[in-house]
């Protein structure tokens, strides 16, 4: 069992960066939906009804983001809405690396340092997803053609 202990934790630990870094791009949906369904809520839409029209809100959210991604023609446009959507990614990779690091070492030098290289590391790997999902500009797409 002494054996077993430690590779759970760790197993546990690589379970949940995985998670966060496959769901961190969902962070600014995420975000826009909870709002929108607490401002339902307490508007008197009851849980439902808040629930209900936060999952709407954060699809809208999510597939506006898309479809700018996919028709919008200027590439520092595009880079503009990949920044608006990988931010609260960043943020979201922050607090929980800080979070793992409070529980894993007592100073708080220490905390910051791998907070905020959980922060670049998330940050960036939600960058190069969402640009990824942007389907190829017409200048890119005239080189795959030539």
């Amino acid at each position: 069992m002494i054996i077993f202990g430690p590779l759970l934790v760790i197993a546990g630990i690589g379970f949940f960066c995985w998670l966060l870094f496959t769901l961190a791009v969902f962070a600014f949906p995420f975000y826009a939906g909870l709002t929108v369904g607490a401002w339902a809520f307490h508007t008197g839409a009851g849980w439902l009804g808040g629930a209900v029209v936060g999952v709407l809100a954060a699809g809208v959210t999510f597939g506006v983001g898309q479809l700018a991604l996919a028709f919008v023609p200027w590439t520092w446009l595009r880079l503009a809405i990949v920044l608006i959507y990988a931010a609260p990614a960043t943020v979201a990779g922050y607090y929980a690396t800080h979070g793992i690091a409070q529980m894993a070492m007592p100073s708080a030098t220490w905390q910051m340092i791998f907070s905020l290289v959980g922060a670049v590391a998330v940050g960036v790997t939600a960058l190069i997803r969402i640009a990824g999902t942007a389907p190829p500009g017409r200048e890119e797409a005239r080189l795959a053609r030539a």
